[in-house]
């Protein structure tokens, strides 16, 4: 029998955690998608602790209009304002398994947008 594409994405999702860890001074933004939502926070895994979180369920995002990939912006606009808020101008971005195209690329150029370096 084959994997699951749960199975696989865990796979991937592992590889990708192989290489990246968030330190104090530069933080992992992970990221994860449902069907209906995007999710993302910022987390220092040195102390194991989330910075800060966005998603597109907050008050401000929920608000707004729009297709998956447009509130994947909004998201990542959002991320980005609360990481500089923190004190954060540079991360890392662990795109958890999925492929960096369609609501994953979106969020995360909105966030370099924004003012996030990665």
């Amino acid at each position: 029998m084959g994997i699951t594409k749960i199975e696989r994405r865990k796979r991937i999702k592992m590889r990708i955690r192989k290489r990246l860890s968030g330190v104090t001074g530069i933080p992992r933004l992970s990221v994860f998608r449902s069907n209906k939502e995007i999710y993302c926070q910022i987390i220092d895994d040195v102390n194991g602790s989330t910075v800060t979180a966005a998603s597109s369920r907050d008050k401000e995002n929920a608000k707004a209009k729009g297709n998956k990939t447009e509130q994947a912006k909004l998201v990542g606009a959002s991320i980005a304002k609360k990481a500089t808020a923190a004190g954060v101008i540079a991360v890392v971005f662990d795109r958890g398994g999925y492929l960096y195209h369609g609501r994953v690329k979106a969020l995360a150029d909105a966030a370099r947008e924004a003012g996030l370096k990665f």
